[in-house]
């Protein structure tokens, strides 16, 4: 059975198309709008094969349209075919982050707790930005807590402590209150043995595979009997070496038959070899050798800190569930506990902070700032700012949702911030040199360095060589279609064999611009192809701009001027 839309369902379709675009900023799906389309239109759904190539085609076009012409634009078109569908969207729109719960103002404590193995991925920049957030419009505490309890798995990187504080104050505006885990030791075995003496927790012997065996057939571990003062001896057997690695844990007493099995008698404490890999801090080092697991430790850290509130990913339920077991042993109050679910940015996959560790010690990159990688420092080093990751990460706000946005959301953001902040400067690719033949080319022209305000120095453009260099396809171009094309701010030309004949000094408008540089220096430009660094030859304007400064790149994007070259952020 064949199908054509009418006219009414066409500008049906078209108008779900425009509204996805528009709520998705320029990312909409095919498949939520077919989703909403069958689920509205019963008679529709016979037509699948038909109706399906029709939405991605009329997706495409709506968010092609999102991006070259802007939301405006886009409701525009919805408040002429289909204003309901705009009143909806208005109606469900939530901008910021929601009210945090059980609030007592000036009371509120909220804490980042990072590895310190390496130093801040992006994913890292969520919590950051939600925690502090909230802790200024609260007027509460933000903790900056360095969790570095594990030298095994998780070896803490010695210079990423001061990197990582630094990096939190440039995101947040805000200076942390700084705890480290490793040097408040003693707070948590003060615990670990009044657990003991409470007969709340107990030292197992048993191997892993046979706890684990005991775990799964819901039964309980003969060590869970011994009386306090047998696991007394055996915590400082623990302690002074007569027990070594992988011998003994202590185990929090819960409920063997409990549901959920990483419940059930869940460990806190296991010996670490501090000898062969002690703790990189000078303080620290091999001082110890019974570590707290993370679940032990943050509980025990977050009561000691008064934090009132958790906000963590809910692949950490059952986090939440071993800790609260825990403070009820105590008699303490848990945190109110809020729960977010994965962001996934398209272009950077899968990744984590050891793999990155282990590719920098390798060679595979350069450093933490290597422009492939998905770093706070890379995306400094990139000219990204933190203004546009604050908005970015309050945009998508709190949902247990997994969802998933390409970079370009970010970029957009970055772009509304930086725009009027970036000096204009000209880089040509691939240049070709053409001569200037006409009577009215001046000797030098003046140049805005930016085309809304003069707050920079304006470009001073000498000419007296009569050669400017312009890129070898926008040369071909022009030549293949026999056309004028307009140096930007300095002729109009006509371009035969290797000179540029001047046409016109004023512009006669509706010509291709293009633009080019004059007595320029032979520079590299670097950007990130498919986690491959490339490299660009081509000719940058002169300049006085330092070292640092983020420019705009006529017609190519925004770029970090270094010593060796231009770092490409975004286009």
């Amino acid at each position: 059975m064949s199908w054509q839309a009418d006219e009414e369902t066409s500008i049906l379709i078209r108008a779900y198309c425009l509204a996805n675009a528009m709520e998705y900023e320029g990312a909409g799906k095919a498949g939520s709008v077919i989703g909403r389309l069958m689920a509205e239109r019963a008679d529709l759904r016979q037509f699948g094969k038909e109706v399906s190539p029709m939405v991605a085609r009329l997706v495409a076009d709506a968010n092609s349209l999102f991006e070259n012409k802007g939301s405006d634009f886009i409701r525009s078109e919805l408040e002429s075919i289909a204003p309901h569908l705009l009143e909806k969207k208005v109606k469900e729109r939530r901008v910021g982050l929601p009210e945090l719960p059980d609030v007592e103002e000036g009371s509120v404590v909220l804490r980042f707790a990072p590895n310190p193995n390496g130093l801040l991925s992006f994913g890292h920049s969520r919590g950051i930005i939600i925690n502090s957030e909230y802790a200024k419009t609260h007027n509460g505490t933000l903790i900056l807590r360095f969790d570095d309890t594990d030298t095994v798995q998780k070896a803490p990187l010695l210079s990423a402590y001061e990197k990582i504080e630094e990096e939190v104050e440039w995101l947040t505006g805000l200076k942390p209150k700084i705890i480290i885990a490793s040097e408040r030791m003693e707070y948590y075995h003060e615990h670990a043995v009044q657990l003991l003496e409470m007969a709340g927790a107990y030292i197992c012997l048993c191997s892993g595979e046979q706890f684990k065996e005991i775990r799964q057939n819901k039964q309980e571990c003969s060590h869970r009997h011994q009386d306090v003062e047998e696991n007394l001896d055996l915590w400082m057997q623990m302690k002074d070496g007569r027990l070594n690695p992988g011998d003994a844990v202590m185990r929090v007493k819960t409920d063997m038959t409990l549901p959920n099995p990483a419940l059930r008698d869940w460990p806190a404490f296991r010996i670490q070899d501090t000898k062969t890999n002690p703790h990189p801090r000078p303080n620290i080092g091999s001082r110890w050798r019974v570590w707290p697991l993370l679940d032990f430790q943050s509980a025990v850290e977050d009561h000691l800190q008064n934090v009132t509130h958790i906000i963590r990913g809910k692949d950490l339920m059952d986090s939440t569930r071993k800790q609260i077991l825990l403070y009820e042993k105590f008699g303490w109050q848990y945190p109110t506990t809020i729960y977010w679910g994965r962001v996934k940015i398209h272009e950077y996959g899968g990744f984590s902070t050891s793999q990155i560790r282990k590719d920098i010690e390798s060679g595979k990159y350069s450093d933490w700032d290597d422009i492939r990688l998905p770093t706070i420092a890379a995306m400094r080093r990139k000219g990204m700012n933190s203004e546009a990751l604050r908005a970015f990460w309050i945009e998508l706000g709190l949902t247990q949702k997994d969802i998933s946005v390409p970079l370009s959301s970010l970029f957009s953001l970055d772009t509304k911030i930086i725009d009027i902040k970036t000096p204009r400067i000209s880089f040509v690719r691939e240049p070709k040199s053409l001569e200037l033949v006409g009577d009215e080319l001046p000797t030098s022209i003046t140049v805005p360095s930016h085309p809304e305000h003069s707050n920079f120095e304006p470009r001073q453009i000498d000419l007296s060589a009569k050669i400017v260099m312009v890129e070898k396809a926008d040369i071909d171009e022009a030549l293949s279609k026999s056309e004028k094309i307009r140096l930007k701010d300095l002729a109009d030309i006509e371009i035969t064999e290797e000179k540029a004949i001047i046409t016109s000094i004023d512009s006669t408008g509706g010509l291709r611009i293009v633009h080019w540089v004059a007595n320029g220096k032979e520079t590299n430009m670097y950007y990130n192809e498919d986690n491959e660094i490339v490299c660009q030859k081509g000719v940058l304007e002169s300049h006085s701009h330092p070292i640092g400064t983020q420019v705009q790149l006529e017609r190519i994007g925004y770029a970090i001027i270094e010593e060796t070259g231009l770092i490409l952020s975004h286009n």
